[in-house]
């Protein structure tokens, strides 16, 4: 009985949060990470961009230090912005995806 109580209690709060935070689950959010990390590897197999891992090997050297969070690829563009936390601030970082030069900082 116990157990059934602390069962149907997780669910509800399951349900509660999903209503008030729909991107608690963000399986649409997902889909779209899918889209564009295959739109980077298709770049870079064409020839387009240069590997992720050379660009954020160049990127990491220049933030001294700072802990890296996730990235972002635009295929219009070729460009892709990496996000950092340095002394307690989130940095993004946009890095030309043809050449791993860092185009622009924003804090």
């Amino acid at each position: 009985m116990m157990m059934r109580r602390k069962l149907i209690l997780g669910l509800s709060a399951i349900a509660t949060v999903s209503v008030l935070n729909p991107g608690a689950y963000p399986a649409a959010h997902a889909a779209g990470q899918r889209d564009e990390q295959d739109a980077a590897r298709r770049a870079m197999l064409d020839g387009q961009v240069m590997p992720f891992s050379l660009i954020k090997r160049r990127v990491d050297a220049a933030m001294g230090g700072a802990t890296y969070l996730g990235s972002e690829f635009n295929p219009s563009s070729n460009r892709y912005r990496l996000k950092y936390v340095k002394d307690g601030k989130v940095v993004w970082v946009d890095a030309d995806g043809r050449t791993g030069d860092i185009i622009g900082w924003a804090r």
